[in-house]
């Protein structure tokens, strides 16, 4: 859960609190609602939470200051109905070296607020510079059969498997493009936030559509759908996947165990090798708190 639409301030700097959805219904307070209605399953939930990040400004908000004030907001909201087992600075923040964001959190650890800190969207200097102050619980970063650069160039994977840190992957269906859905830009309603990224640009669209064709087709062939045939290439990778699934069918999908022969990965990355994805993975705006 990550970023706010109705950034708060502290000496005049955003901090905002943390949550997917309206101000009044967003993700953490519809936690506390299940919680409080289920309490047993508090202890069966790992919840990990990504924030220090103002919506408003699309920047990260990584102060010492700003991390305690976006989680006691996280706190405030779920109001003792579950910890905080995971709590992750949505990016990284150039204004503050990452010593002092981790010494920060670090200290929440301590203070039993949080109970481990993870990174995200980081390269393998900043893990290394991360990890020399308090040992980072996760590392995510965005990985699918479309966008592995964190395979291929950050060495951030590398770095986290030699210091023993898991390894998380956000995204894993790109967005949607590796569930099959789309064949036209009309599949794509008029006011979905996808129409602003590089991927489902026109020209850049029809080019990608034959790539997803690929994995459907090796998907068809094995009689499982294309989004588990994705999510189970990241888990190939040693990767925890976390797909995101608005119904409740979609969640069952996902959560289906499918394991990928040797023969399937490697028809997977000839078709893939042929053409490359066509547009980033996150638009101009966003480019800046990258693989930071």
């Amino acid at each position: 859960m990550s970023f706010s639409s109705a950034p708060k301030t502290i000496a005049g700097k955003p901090v905002g609190p943390i949550g997917y959805g309206l101000m009044n219904a967003n993700s953490l307070q519809l936690l506390k609602h299940y919680f409080t209605k289920y309490p047993e399953d508090a202890s069966r939930v790992v919840l990990s939470i990504k924030g220090a990040y103002d919506g408003a400004t699309q920047s990260p908000t990584a102060s010492p200051e700003q991390i305690r004030a976006s989680v006691d907001e996280c706190l405030t909201l779920l109001d003792g109905t579950k910890s905080i087992d995971l709590f992750e600075p949505a990016r990284v923040d150039p204004n503050v070296p990452i010593e002092e964001t981790v010494k920060a959190l670090a200290e929440l650890v301590e203070k039993g607020k949080i109970g481990s800190y993870g990174l995200s969207e980081v390269n393998a200097q900043t893990v290394r510079r991360a990890h020399a102050v308090h040992r980072p619980a996760a590392v995510e970063i965005e990985l699918s059969l479309f966008s592995q650069g964190a395979l291929e160039e950050a060495g951030v994977v590398d770095t986290c498997r030699e210091l023993g840190i898991p390894i998380v992957g956000y995204s894993p269906l790109d967005r949607g493009w590796l569930t099959g859905q789309f064949k036209t830009l009309d599949d794509l309603p008029q006011d979905d936030f996808r129409r602003f990224y590089p991927r489902f640009q026109p020209g850049n669209f029809e080019k990608n559509v034959e790539l997803a064709g690929a994995v459907e087709k090796v998907a068809k062939k094995k009689g499982v759908t294309s989004a588990q045939v994705a999510i189970a290439w990241v888990q190939q990778q040693g990767v925890l996947p976390i797909p995101g699934s608005t119904k409740v069918e979609r969640v069952q999908e996902n959560t289906k165990y499918v394991e990928l022969t040797e023969a399937e990965t490697e028809e997977l990355h000839e078709a893939l090798s042929k053409a490359h994805v066509s547009g980033h993975r996150y638009p101009e705006m966003f480019q800046a708190h990258l693989d930071k």
